[in-house]
């Protein structure tokens, strides 16, 4: 029986790379992201591979929608076997300029939108006596990072909220993985909310990270759609992407120093 995957944020960056990954090793997909069209595009490149893509768009910060999805999905396919959590939003800059607003928005998406996916689809799991549940979180997950309070925030929860699920769930057959990437050349700039002491200041830390992320070294989102393959096929509870080994390890041996170094280079923005 062919294995079903459903996919958030899969419009476009890792959920699009990792979607052709999957439909290229068999899987049939639940493609979901909040708007319609782009979800189209990619099914459609999916058709072309051979495999079936059922889209479903869906706000996941929304619990109703979130339920009608995995509704939809099971109505469609019978089962899912692999959940990948990947929506998500990326802030940043000084912690006093964030409003309760973008607060919200940051947890509402990055965290709260997993574990709407996890809720609806768990009883799922529980009865069949397996499945597999990946999430997304980042380096941001395992080193904090000044001026990224929010976002580092909301990737803590998801790896605080993945290890303890991972250690509830596997003696019942449930695996649950967390990827962890560094910074990825891919479409996330689109939505990414940038805040400052003043407009320029916020322009100016939107421009630096542009320029962080025109570096030919920078990974792409295949690389990790490489990663959640691994964590899937291997059963990897935890997989850091590319250079983010070599960010854990650097805090790890010199935390004074790379607090220091984080706080120097988000701290003002320097000017191209």
């Amino acid at each position: 029986m062919t294995s079903t995957v459903l996919i958030t944020g899969a419009s476009q960056g890792i959920g699009k790379a990792t979607a052709l990954l999957f439909a290229r090793k068999g899987y049939n997909l639940v493609l979901a992201a909040r708007h319609a069209d782009p979800l189209a595009t990619v099914s459609q490149e999916i058709e072309a591979l051979g495999r079936a893509a059922l889209t479903v768009p869906t706000d996941v910060t929304d619990p109703n929608q979130v339920a009608a999805l995995v509704q939809k999905s099971l109505d469609h396919y019978g089962s899912i076997d692999v959940l990948i959590n990947n929506a998500g939003l990326y802030i940043s800059g000084p912690v006093h300029q964030f409003s309760l607003e973008d607060w919200h928005r940051a947890l509402d998406l990055n965290v709260w939108g997993y574990i709407h996916t996890i809720q609806a689809l768990l009883p799922h799991f529980i009865e069949r006596g397996k499945g597999t549940i990946v999430n997304l979180s980042s380096i941001g997950g395992k080193v904090p990072v000044p001026y990224l309070v929010p976002y580092c925030t909301s990737k803590f929860a998801v790896a605080g909220l993945t290890q303890s699920l991972h250690s509830e769930l596997e003696p019942k057959g449930i695996h649950v993985a967390g990827i962890y990437p560094n910074l990825i050349k891919s479409d996330f700039m689109q939505r990414a909310i940038f805040r400052g002491e003043d407009e320029q200041d916020a322009k100016d830390r939107r421009e630096q990270l542009e320029q962080v992320l025109s570096v030919p070294v920078v990974e792409k989102p295949e690389d990790v759609a490489k990663a959640i393959w691994d964590a899937v096929e291997n059963k990897r509870a935890e997989v850091l992407v590319g250079s983010a080994n070599m960010s854990k390890a650097s805090y790890q041996l010199f935390p004074g120093f790379m607090q220091w170094l984080f706080r120097q280079t988000f701290k003002k923005p320097i000017k191209a």
